[in-house]
């Protein structure tokens, strides 16, 4: 067997043995790495966020999916750390300038972990957060009595379980750019989030777009980033 030889330190990757730390994707891309905590032991997770927040300084840096364990660990080795026992996240360091704003809006308190999630991930990427919770479609005038801060987002994030109806009724109110976002809450028959993703997937509203089962981050950093990148509203109604 044929053994390449050794090249050395790459230029934009931190090796820590275990893990690539890609410290270019802050300049590549605008966001700096994020660390997935599941299968992560506790050490590792706080290593990395502190190795990032080492190398940006600048930019608040974020651990997602982090068990009871790694929340601990992180609290004890990093007290600057703002640790989200709902979402399981934990952010070290300050977001820069917040540009736009996405609001989350969550079917049911069940839906929380996610909803905090995707909230915490939108504010790290650089967007305003507004959470409006608990407005499930099974009581419709809950949504409707937010309609004027629906409008007033740049980008919604909306968390449903269930059949996942809810970003079809709010993608039909207002105009604004939706990601939804399906979770495995529900009984038997909704297939652990697959009846919500179908739902979702199936939309006949216009303007929704639809992320993995329980994917609070991928919504979060979608809506940040058109959220970042959208024409102030002065601009739109001019």
């Amino acid at each position: 067997m044929t053994h390449l030889p050794d090249q050395g330190p790459q230029p934009g990757v931190h090796d820590l043995g275990y893990a690539r730390l890609d410290t270019d994707r802050l300049e590549r891309t605008g966001d700096a790495e994020v660390v997935y905590g599941a299968g992560k032991t506790p050490s590792q997770v706080v290593e990395l966020l502190r190795t990032l927040h080492a190398t940006h300084p600048g930019h608040a840096v974020l651990a997602t999916r982090l068990t009871e364990e790694a929340q601990e660990a992180v609290t004890a080795a990093l007290p600057d750390a703002v640790v989200d026992p709902v979402g399981r996240t934990a952010v070290l360091g300050e977001p820069g300038v917040l540009r736009g704003t996405v609001a989350v809006v969550a079917a049911g308190t069940s839906d929380a972990p996610v909803a905090a999630e995707a909230a915490t991930t939108a504010r790290v990427f650089g967007a305003n957060v507004d959470v409006i919770t608990d407005v499930g479609v099974a009581g419709l005038h809950r949504v409707l009595g937010v309609r004027e801060r629906l409008d007033a987002a740049d980008c919604l994030i909306v968390v449903a379980g269930m059949e996942g109806a809810l970003p079809s009724v709010v993608g039909g109110l207002v105009g604004v750019p939706l990601v939804a976002v399906p979770t495995s809450v529900g009984y038997g028959a909704s297939f652990g989030g697959l009846a919500a993703l179908l739902g979702m997937l199936n939309s006949c509203a216009p303007g929704v777009s639809v992320v993995n089962i329980d994917n609070g981050f991928g919504a979060g950093v979608f809506a940040a980033r058109v959220a970042r990148q959208s024409i102030p509203r002065e601009t739109k109604e001019a």
